[in-house]
């Protein structure tokens, strides 16, 4: 049987964004935290990276998720929201993402299809599922992060985001 409603944690009305509650009138009147993007205060230092985010891995590449999380740190820094957006899911954003561009590297590698281990017919590659998984795993994680900047903006943001630029490193770790 399959779950009905909305995700856990995730019930209710969602919440508005603090752009919408300015420009809209703040019907509660209790009093709104607002980020601006202009002369951001320095914040804390980064929190380093797990291990595990730069693990060799059978082939004997290095998983680049570390890299990931450094951009994407770097990225809320930059907006002052950092310190909003727990360590935990930045390391599932970025190890989600560099899963995604392993299973591409080896869709690209081996194709789009391969033989059934009993049968020997021809059949989807599973990397193809794999990364489709990958993908909408990271873009999920990364509407959670997103939704963290959202809702604390003063103004709508609008930019490059690390989630935009996730096929510029695909391109870039090959080669």
């Amino acid at each position: 049987m399959g779950l009905r409603g909305p995700q856990i944690g995730m019930g209710g009305r969602p919440r508005k964004p603090l752009a919408d509650k300015l420009t809209e009138g703040n019907p509660g009147k209790r009093k709104l935290e607002m980020l601006i993007f202009d002369n951001l205060p320095e914040g804390a230092d980064m929190p380093s990276p797990k291990d595990f985010l730069s693990e060799r891995q059978r082939d004997g590449s290095l998983l680049s998720a570390d890299e990931l999380y450094k951009e994407t740190w770097e990225w809320l820094q930059e907006r002052g929201c950092a310190e909003l957006v727990s360590p935990a899911l930045l390391e599932r954003y970025a190890v989600s993402a560099a899963r995604w561009i392993q299973c591409e590297e080896a869709v690209s590698k081996y194709g789009y299809l391969g033989k059934h281990p009993v049968s020997q017919q021809p059949i989807q590659s599973p990397y193809v599922t794999m990364s489709q998984n990958y993908m909408k795993q990271t873009n999920r994680l990364w509407g959670e992060i997103f939704q963290i900047v959202r809702e604390n903006c003063a103004t709508e943001y609008k930019g490059i985001s690390p989630q935009d630029d996730l096929m510029e490193q695909l391109l870039r770790s090959r080669k």
